[in-house]
């Protein structure tokens, strides 16, 4: 099968999705390594913070690990053109909705941490992970991932 030439789109959206999903493997590990200068910023106790992410279920704890990591490594296989790059995508569209949803219908969230950006991100974060899915299943069908 001969390979077709990846569309310039693919390096933007490869970078972009990659840049995002960095940010988010950085807040992961700065929140499970309970970095207390970058979560201070929150406003939130800091130790009422910490009691809340200690009180996810595992199946919550797992999805957030699922989504943030299998964004990170979707976005760098989509880079390295492998039709992988979908599954990895899936795997975190799945991830996310399990910990996200967890977040905003099941949580007892901190005061200070719900309205705004709390109740709109988790929405955004589901949302970029179904694009990029479809993106790379896009990609994969017209022959550019292999």
């Amino acid at each position: 099968m001969e390979r077709s030439k990846a569309p310039t789109h693919l390096w933007i959206v490869g970078i972009v999705s990659l840049l995002w999903n960095a940010y988010g493997a950085f807040d992961y590990l700065m929140t499970r390594t309970r970095n207390e200068a970058y979560l201070s910023a929150l406003p939130v106790d800091y130790d009422e913070l910490m009691e809340y992410i200690d009180s996810f279920p595992l199946v919550a704890d797992i999805g957030w690990g699922l989504g943030v990591w299998g964004a990170v490594l979707g976005s760098v296989l989509l880079l390295l053109r492998s039709r992988y790059a979908v599954h990895s995508f899936a795997v975190s569209l799945v991830g996310a909705v399990v910990s996200l949803g967890y977040d905003m219908f099941m949580a007892d969230k901190p005061e200070g941490m719900s309205g705004g950006i709390f109740d709109i991100m988790p929405i955004v974060i589901i949302l970029i992970a179904v694009a990029l899915l479809y993106y790379a299943r896009r990609q994969a069908a017209a022959g550019v991932l292999r």
